[in-house]
This record gives C-alpha cells, structure tokens and sequence, in this order.
C-alpha cells in the first residue's frame, strides 16, 4: 500500500477511447500537478467529506466568532463564554460537554428528534451489543431492546428537550442515515443545567440570537455542529452510477459497483459494516477481473500508472 499524503484530487473521468480512469491531482504548496491513468477507479471519499454550513439568517451580521466543528479544538479558548451549539449529534452533544467542562456556558440547539443511547450497558460496548443481537434478532426487535435499556440507564429524557424519533435508532440509521447519539457524559451536564437545550434558530442579529419561540439570548461565541456531506460531485465526472447528492443511485447492498471499473466504499450509512461489506466485495471483484485479464497470452494489464504533468507542456 503506497499512499500520497498531501495530495488532492482535481478531476476524474473514464476515457472511453483507452478504457481508463484519468484522474488529475496537485500536490504540496507548489501545487505539482500529476494524472493517474486507471484501470480502476474506487471512489472511498466517504458521506463525511466537507463540512455543511447552513445559510442562517443574519450570521453573516453577528460579529463574533463563528467556526464548524470540524474545527473545534478545544474549549479552553471559550472558558467563561456564552456560546451557542448548533446541532444536537455526536459532533454538537461532545463539543457541549467539552465546552462545559471548560467553564464555558453553552447552549445547543435542539430542531428535531435525537435518539441517545448510553456508550455502555453492563460494561459492553452499546455498538457491539446491537452488532451481536443483529445475528440473532430481527432489526425491529433489537431497536425495541435499545430503547429499553436507554431508557433504564438514562431514563426519561424528553423531560430535557430531547425528543425520541418514532422509527428506532438502527432503523433510523438505516434508511435515513442518522446515527444516533452515544453518550458520554453530556447527559448529565443537560440534567444538572450546565447545559441548556434550546430550539430552532429564527435569525441572528449583532452578538444575539432570536430562537423560534421568541426568546432572546446574549451569545459571544458560535460552533455549528451541523453535519458533513458527501463531495463527489465536485471532482468525479460522472453521472450515471453518483447522483447528484454524491450518493450511488442503487441501493444497499447493490451501490458498490458501477461501469468501466468505477467502485464505490463507504456510502451505505451503515457505519464500518457496510463499509466492510463494500470493500470485500470490490476487492474480491477486482481481484478477479485481473486473473482474467493476465491469462490472456501477450497481454499486460496497467491497473495504475502515474505521471506528473509539467506546466510547460500548455
């Protein structure tokens, strides 16, 4: 396995004509340009690529510091400010609890329904003990067993602003790609009141906020835990097998494989078992096609070759 670091993909297309991948890069701070001609391209940019930032009315007129939390290092540099948390996921619900126990003072804002589910139950892990049910039971059952045990662990917490959603968490996941929230400790930050749950935003105005129900809040900093997206629309020049949402078209378990040697990992929303179901597939394919491929006599087969492209040459 050969990786290259610092390296950014520009472009990549199927050459009908040659029956390869061309995929142009730059790299480094001097932006060295290079081509890597493919017999197979697999496309493992993930659903998590960029950062989604919403177009929130009056932001732009805030005037204090507002930052994704793809960059959120600590909340040390918040210590005695109020700030505000947009999102209530995994992302939103750890940079609350880190921001609280930094003394800051956040708010984070809660629009619609989160399943929380405690990180352990009896000292397993939550994960591994919903991945071993799931040989055994059926979804609908395991996702009833979850809710049970979240609620004997952490008890009622829609009382707290957190509303359940009515489609179970494994479900969830599974249709609509929402993971639900493993808690590691913001729970109690929200019952003991270091935490405030707020909901939707209407609009922001100089170092304020208006939420939906008309209250007002004095707000210094803002961190917006608002998700991340697929960008394969950006850079791969295709549209047959990605739609426009950077997603496969087909299905799961069918959205692995595409035309011209084009594959597709880790866009399943179904965590790290259906990026694994994707990988076998697609290793064992590719596996197979250049067995084939080198049993012909007199024939070599390329499945990557790289070249770096001088700025001379145009």
């Amino acid at each position: 396995i050969n990786p290259k670091f610092n390296e950014c993909v520009q472009s990549a297309r199927y050459d009908e004509t040659s029956g390869f991948w061309r995929v142009k890069t730059v790299r480094g701070s001097n932006k060295a340009e290079f081509e890597y001609i493919c017999r197979w391209l697999v496309v493992a940019t993930g659903e998590n690529a960029e950062s989604v930032v919403p177009d929130i009315d009056g932001l732009a007129d805030f005037g204090g510091e507002v930052i994704h939390a793809s960059e959120y290092k600590s909340g040390e540099k918040f210590k005695g400010q109020n700030v505000l948390v947009v999102g209530c996921g995994n992302s939103g619900m750890e940079v609350s609890l880190d921001l609280a126990n930094h003394n800051a003072s956040p708010s984070m804002v809660v629009r619609s329904s989160v399943h929380v589910l405690p990180r352990e139950v009896l000292g397993k892990s939550t994960f591994e003990l919903a991945v071993l049910m799931m040989k055994w039971l059926p979804l609908w059952l395991v996702d009833m067993i979850l809710l049970i045990l979240a609620w004997l662990v952490l008890g009622n917490i829609e009382k707290y602003g957190l509303k359940r959603p009515l489609m179970g968490p494994l479900e969830l996941k599974n249709s609509k790609g929402k993971t639900p929230v493993l808690d590691i400790g913001a729970l109690e930050k929200i019952k003991s009141g270091d935490i405030q749950v707020v909901p939707g935003i209407k609009r922001f105005s100089r170092g304020r906020v208006e939420l939906v129900n008309g209250e007002k809040l004095d707000v210094d900093s803002v961190v917006l835990a608002t998700g991340y997206r697929s960008n394969v629309p950006a850079w791969l020049q295709e549209g047959e097998f990605f739609s426009k949402n950077g997603f496969p078209k087909a299905p799961f378990p069918n959205g692995w494989k595409g035309e011209g040697g084009l594959y597709a990992v880790g866009f399943t929303r179904r965590g790290l078992s259906g990026a694994s179901s994707d990988a076998i597939n697609i290793a064992q394919d590719i596996g197979k096609a250049w067995k084939q491929e080198n049993k012909q006599p007199k024939k070599r087969t390329i499945a990557c070759h790289r070249r770096c492209i001088s700025l001379s040459q145009f």
